[in-house]
């Protein structure tokens, strides 16, 4: 019963939102805000009639639950009321814990943008980036000179790797290969971002790992390695 007068509801909900819909307001409520309202209802309706049933000769059980859940709910209000100042912290964290993931810096300066990122224990600096809209992860490299794909990661990045010409040579671990040329609509890292950033993009076998280099780094204001930390800047 309880589902049918939930799903009542919602129907009649719609209905007036609907011949409504000129005027803005139901009831003295924003469109919007009577929806939700609604559809709270709904809810409460819905999952709250059965709970009671369940419940049944067990007030001590009830409270304990509901005090539980009515806890759990203004902790989750509290969280998004102050999601802008619980980002950062939650960034910092993720960075500590996940290396490569960037961390914003606080640099005092609305027009400037820091990010920093931690050493992996392998000792490289492994960026969480994205090119054209793609997550990729690349290793830092300032002796490349330019950024470069692996044919994966090319292909995620919208790069239809079939037909490209692979002509420009390119040093890797297994000796000379050749790389063809390509340019990115855009390049970030958090929130760093680059437009028209140039690229190469490596044959299959010939990179493991894709490479943030020199094309990318040089336009920013500067970069800096200290110790376990890389410290990017725009």
């Amino acid at each position: 019963m309880s589902a049918w007068i939930g799903m009542g509801m919602l129907v009649v909900a719609g209905i007036a939102l609907i011949i409504s819909h000129d005027t803005g307001t139901i009831a003295g409520f924003d469109n919007a805000d009577f929806a939700g309202i609604v559809a709270a209802l709904a809810l409460l309706i819905f999952l709250g009639v059965p709970m009671l049933r369940n419940y049944r000769g067990r007030f001590t059980g009830a409270v304990r639950d509901a005090v539980f859940w009515g806890l759990l709910a203004l902790a989750l209000v509290a969280g998004y009321s102050y999601r802008d100042q619980v980002k950062p912290v939650a960034l910092r964290i993720a960075g500590e814990l996940l290396p490569g993931t960037p961390i914003q810096l606080d640099t005092g300066d609305v027009k400037s943008i820091a990010v920093r990122i931690r050493k992996q224990a392998d000792g490289q600096f492994m960026a969480q980036a994205s090119a054209n809209g793609a997550m990729i992860n690349m290793v830092v490299d300032t002796g490349a000179s330019t950024i470069v794909l692996n044919p994966s990661d090319a292909a995620r990045a919208g790069i239809k790797i079939e037909g490209l010409s692979y002509s420009v040579p390119v040093q890797t671990a297994n000796g000379t290969s050749f790389a063809a040329r390509v340019r990115l609509k855009n390049v970030t890292i958090g929130p760093l971002s680059i437009d028209n950033v140039d690229a190469l993009i490596a044959k299959r076998g010939a990179l493991r790992e894709s490479l943030l280099g020199m094309s990318f780094l040089s336009r920013l204001r500067s970069y800096e390695f200290s110790g376990d930390f890389l410290t990017l800047r725009s």
